[in-house]
């Protein structure tokens, strides 16, 4: 046996490296394989929405994608007739004291992977590039991942991490039901060009034989190029440095294209697995769902898979109930559907209306996108905040309830004195703490209740009883 370790990820994008930094981070022994020679470099998932970065904030590199990342990019809408239009893509949503995001930010997707693997390596994890999986072997005690190169890596768990076309989806046999749009596809290229304000998101429409169409031009954060997207009216245009060039040089008379670095064609793919796990092996983002990338949703619920998945995973190798495990696919394959349908909803926009379908779109739908609402309950027309719904911040004096909260995994707001210690949780003084009355009126307690929060972040439990022993299915949300 070459290698032993607690879990095997397969794959290095963000999912797979949120994957092994939740375990690296609780001391777990983590190994990332994948195929490819060096880190993707071209402009795939480059938003990150509120409720992601919520989530990945205990993992510690929220604030380092912050600084590298922007917010509140407006659209700048040009129509074939000549006029242009201005938008802010979310006016009615700014920062309060229970969301301190508001909006998706703009970051490039390299650059989320360069900040992930700099976590994981400050963890002691790596990445270990060429290393290509062909199959996967499982026994009662383990699972071992066998490399083209003949080597055998055995561990606990293994998380399928590696994209839409997964070995090891396919190797288990899992089906991938779904649907291929040849006819709706784009060309994706990251570029830099010279004539556009980097303070707009520029989105021409184009009118063609084959109907309306759209060029997008973002300008990516702290470094000089632009994430470019390209559905143009002709079914038959190619990804190629010469269909760019006449494109843009097009839409208005001082805009140039300088240089042209990673080109594709993306086509509509919608499709889902029919489960999540097969036995020792979970499968998470595109590896389990793929859909369009309208609304950018794809890089946050995978990200949010390996962040539901990776505390699990942790717990159960430090002694937690195997039935744990189960609750995976339980919460989020639901996620999954919805997300479906939701971007779906949005390309039905694009097709129809080019651009201006999905910036026109309706507040309850932009609001979706961004995952606050994200729930695990299983009492959809319960009032307040039920077991499964997001936990709240709450500003608490010269701290917040987020950054208490990565002090340790699990956590217990402690209202009306309620503050007996809770094995393996952090136990909140909330009336000490709350000095302005913030949390309390968020939260809601009735006299003497303590509310248990997840370390994903969502309530777990609350009531005047007894916590739920941590760890324990009957701590999590969906729990009766």
């Amino acid at each position: 046996m070459d290698m032993d370790v607690d879990v095997t990820v397969v794959g290095a994008g963000p999912t797979g490296l949120v994957a092994a930094g939740e375990l690296a981070r609780r001391g777990r022994r983590v190994v990332v394989l994948d195929s490819a020679p060096a880190p993707f470099p071209g402009p795939r998932g480059n938003g990150i929405q509120p409720r992601t970065l919520e989530v990945l904030d205990p993992l510690g590199v929220t604030d380092r994608l912050v600084a590298l990342g922007t917010f509140g990019l407006p659209f700048r809408q040009y129509g074939t007739d000549g006029t242009i239009r201005e938008r802010d893509r979310h006016p009615e949503l700014t920062p309060t004291p229970d969301r301190p995001f508001a909006q998706p930010m703009i970051i490039p997707q390299w650059r989320t992977t360069q900040v992930l693997r700099e976590r994981l390596a400050e963890f002691g994890g790596a990445v270990e590039q060429n290393a290509r999986v062909v199959g996967v072997e499982q026994d009662e005690d383990g699972v071992t991942a066998v490399l083209d190169d003949g080597r055998r890596v055995r561990s606990r768990y293994l998380v399928g991490a590696d994209g839409g076309s997964s070995t090891v989806r396919r190797v288990l046999g899992v089906g991938f039901a779904g649907e291929t749009h040849d006819e709706v596809r784009m060309v994706l290229a990251e570029v830099e060009l010279d004539g556009l304000d980097r303070d707009h998101w520029h989105q021409f429409d184009l009118l063609g034989a084959g109907g309306p169409g759209f060029l997008s031009l973002c300008p990516m954060p702290a470094c000089p190029t632009w994430a470019l997207g390209l559905r143009s009216p002709d079914p038959d245009v190619r990804a190629d440095e010469a269909t760019l060039r006449a494109v843009v040089d097009d839409i208005r008379p001082r805009v140039r294209l300088r240089t042209i670095g990673w080109c594709s064609t993306w086509r509509l793919n919608v499709r889902m697995v029919d489960r999540f796990r097969v036995d020792r092996v979970f499968l998470a983002g595109d590896a389990a769902h793929v859909h369009s990338p309208a609304g950018g949703q794809g890089l946050n619920t995978g990200v949010q898979d390996a962040v539901n998945l990776g505390w699990k995973l942790a717990a159960v190798l430090d002694g937690a109930e195997e039935t744990l495990l189960d609750t995976y696919e339980a919460e989020r394959k639901p996620v999954a559907e919805a997300v479906i349908g939701f971007s779906g909803e949005l390309t039905r926009r694009v097709l129809d209306s080019g651009a201006g379908g999905y910036a026109d779109r309706p507040a309850a739908l932009a609001r979706q996108g961004l995952q606050l609402d994200l729930s695990y309950r299983t009492d959809p027309d319960a009032p307040g905040l039920r077991p499964g719904d997001r936990a709240p911040d709450a500003p608490l004096g010269d701290t917040t309830l987020f950054l208490l909260r990565r002090r340790a995994d699990w956590t217990v707001l402690a209202f009306d004195g309620a503050a007996d210690p809770v094995e393996g949780a952090q136990v909140l003084d909330a009336d000490a703490l709350d000095v302005d009355g913030h949390l309390r009126r968020t939260y809601e307690p009735v006299p003497g209740e303590r509310v248990l929060i997840r370390p994903d972040g969502h309530l777990g439990w609350r009531g005047t009883g007894a916590v739920p022993v941590i760890g324990t299915t009957s701590a999590l949300g969906y729990a009766g």
